[in-house]
C-alpha cells in the first residue's frame, strides 16, 4: 500500500471515531517507566532519603533505630546498585543524592 493509502485509510478510521498512533510513539508512552531507584530495596531507598537530606551516618542510625555498621552496609549497596564507584573527583554521596533527587 502506498503512503497515500495508508494515509487515506487512516483518515477513515479516524472520522469513524478511532484513533492512530504510530507504533513507536504507543510503545514509549505505555512502556513501563524505570528508575534507577528499582534496584535498591525499601530500606535502601529509606537510608538514600535520609543522605538526599544531608544526613549523617550517624544521624541516619539513630533517625531509623539502625546500627552504624547497618547504615554503612546500606549506603555501600546503595552506592553499588546505582553504579557509584569511588572517585577521587566526585563524592559518592553528593552523587547518590542528586540520582535520588532527580528520580523523585
Amino acid at each position: 500500500m502506498t503512503d497515500i493509502g495508508r494515509f487515506v485509510d487512516v483518515v477513515r478510521d479516524v472520522a469513524r471515531g478511532g484513533s492512530v498512533l504510530d507504533p513507536e510513539v504507543l510503545a514509549h508512552v505505555v512502556r513501563p517507566r524505570t528508575s534507577e531507584l528499582d534496584a535498591l530495596s525499601p530500606r535502601d531507598r529509606d537510608v538514600l532519603a535520609q543522605i538526599a537530606e544531608g544526613a549523617s551516618n550517624r544521624a541516619i542510625s539513630r533517625r531509623m533505630h539502625l546500627s552504624e555498621r547497618a547504615v554503612e552496609r546500606h549506603v555501600t549497596a546503595i552506592f553499588h546498585a546505582l553504579g557509584i564507584a569511588p572517585c577521587r573527583r566526585n563524592h559518592r554521596r553528593v552523587l547518590a543524592a542528586l540520582t535520588y533527587l532527580r528520580t523523585t
